[in-house]
């Protein structure tokens, strides 16, 4: 029997202004996502954006829907919605922020299961380590690579 042992590792931030300039428009473009949620449900306002390996950027928000499970999340709306509107172009950084009633929550929010294992199979399509902004008003959380937020992730296929 041999022990092994997972480490993680990520950089906190007392606000988005710790970030790059390029990493500052990324968290903003999430936190303005916020506001294109549809949850009428939770009420619970979650907003994803994406930058492309040239620099451009896109967003996506979470969708509920009275036909529970039937809605997505902010992660899925703005991986998917990149992976057809540009296959093939790498993925650069992924920003996900959250919260209710047109406020910020403080600390970041993390992002699902299911939502980890689709950030991780674009982290590979991608041939490279995605950067991953969890933004809160009082903490920002920035991943170097998805594999920090799913280790061991399943890739068997």
């Amino acid at each position: 029997m041999t022990n092994k042992e997972i480490k993680i590792e990520y950089y906190e931030y007392d606000s988005i202004n710790g970030l790059s300039p390029e990493e500052t428009n990324l968290a903003n473009a999430a936190i303005e996502a916020t506001a294109q949620s549809y949850a009428p449900y939770s009420n619970f306002n979650v907003g994803a954006a994406v930058m492309y390996e040239d620099g451009e950027i896109i967003k996506g928000s979470n969708q509920e829907n009275a036909a529970f499970p039937s809605g997505l999340c902010a992660e899925r709306t703005a991986l998917f919605y990149a992976g057809s509107s540009r296959p093939g172009v790498p993925i650069k950084a992924l920003a996900i922020a959250a919260g209710q009633n047109g406020v910020l929550c403080k600390s970041p929010v993390t992002p699902c299961g299911a939502c980890r294992q689709v950030m991780a199979e674009y982290q590979t399509m991608s041939g490279r380590p995605m950067t991953i902004l969890l933004i809160g008003s009082e903490r920002v959380w920035r991943f170097s690579d998805v594999e920090d937020l799913l280790p061991l992730i399943f890739d068997s296929l």
